[in-house]
């Protein structure tokens, strides 16, 4: 039956439930002695626990591989960038010299951090909870150790009314898939930006843009301006789940099917979003003259004026406003070009050249780390 089913020949029945019902039925058209006995000390209610567990550690697998490939691309153009000067921004407005490398890391961090979370789902999916049976485990000696064994599971889930009714598990699952939506949109934003001729700081791939209806010069961002908009279908699921959960007696409920539709579209959109971001970073363009110019701009380097004052023994405060209206009057000179100021923020953390090297590096081996941890898991 094992073999039917993987091999596409298994023959589902309108009068089959659930995949249980179907494999009952099943083997009793194949031995009906067997299958008459199949059902001895279990329940419809924890193996549709054990089944949504299985597949939550299924696909936090999976989203743990594709989150390693983002990274990796968003680490291998960070390193590829690490010197290329460019101007950071807070509200949006130009602040102080970073790197496009630093940029990049500074989205590849979160998503990272996302892995964490998709590992940590994982874990909360991992204790097994047949045995459980309805709500109150069996008469029968049943050996639940053996089977969480045969099913790979290290943990017991530790209450049988608790094991057949929390979806926990599933609510980490779709919060971590929540938290990667955020942050893809965040970087897709960027990209929608960088890409306007406003900034001009990137050149859109023709595989990742598309051209207007009627205007011909135009390359718009759809996929980045779709996995900004996707970005909230995960919310979206985390709500509803929320919703289903919420105020449920003890112990099942019917309820309790609608959590597979709430977690199948988070997981399905968090993929697919994953690999659209990829597709994007692997092909990103940055227009360097276009960089080149704004980050010249030398009021990037007021900051820089400032500290080199204080480092002469002045007052932050005091020359805060001193360099603050050499801005307004135009007669500002900082001390360096944004390449110099670029050296000299190698602090740990900061955008230095050298650092954003060493942090794309460390961010590459986490990744491939967390690769590493989905193929073991897989």
């Amino acid at each position: 039956m094992g073999r039917e089913i993987e091999g596409g020949e298994f023959v589902f029945a309108d009068s089959d439930e659930d995949i249980h019902t179907a494999v009952e039925r099943r083997l009793g058209e194949l031995d009906p002695e067997g299958a008459a006995r199949l059902h001895a000390g279990r329940s419809r209610n924890d193996q549709v626990a054990l089944d949504l567990r299985l597949y939550c550690r299924a696909a936090a697998s999976a989203i743990a591989e594709e989150l390693a490939r983002t990274v990796a691309a968003l680490t291998a153009q960070a390193a590829r960038h690490h010197e290329l000067a460019m101007p950071g921004y807070t509200h949006l407005q130009r602040a102080q010299p970073v790197t496009a490398g630093h940029h990049l890391l500074a989205h590849a961090e979160p998503l990272l951090r996302d892995g964490t979370r998709v590992v940590n789902a994982y874990a909360a999916a991992s204790e097994m909870p047949l045995g459980s049976a309805a709500l109150a485990g069996s008469t029968l000696p049943l050996d639940r150790r053996a089977v969480a064994e045969a099913l790979g599971f290290e943990k017991l889930t530790a209450n049988s009314i608790d094991a057949v009714s929390e979806r926990d598990f599933a609510l980490d699952l779709v919060y971590a898939c929540l938290t990667i939506g955020l942050h893809l949109s965040r970087l897709a934003e960027d990209l929608v930006l960088w890409a306007s001729a406003e900034f001009g700081f990137l050149r859109l791939s023709d595989e990742a843009s598309t051209g207007s209806s009627i205007m011909p010069q135009k390359r718009n961002p759809d996929i980045a301006e779709l996995i900004r908009g996707r970005s909230g279908r995960a919310l979206a699921s985390l709500t509803g789940l929320a919703m289903v959960l919420k105020g449920l007696p003890l112990a099942y409920d019917r309820d309790l099917q609608e959590d597979k539709r709430h977690l199948f579209s988070a997981v399905d959109n968090c993929l697919e979003c994953l690999e659209a971001a990829r597709l994007v970073v692997d092909r990103l363009d940055f227009h360097t003259e276009r960089i080149a110019a704004a980050v010249a701009d030398p009021d990037l380097l007021a900051t820089d004026t400032a500290e080199q004052l204080v480092a002469g023994g002045r007052a932050f405060r005091e020359v805060h406003g001193e360099v603050g209206q050499a801005v307004l009057k135009g007669t500002h000179r900082p001390p360096w070009d944004a390449a110099e100021s670029l050296r000299h923020r190698a602090l740990p953390g900061g955008p230095a050249p050298a650092q954003v090297r060493r942090q794309a590096a460390a961010a590459k081996r986490r990744a491939a780390a967390l690769a590493a941890w989905a193929g073991k898991h897989s």
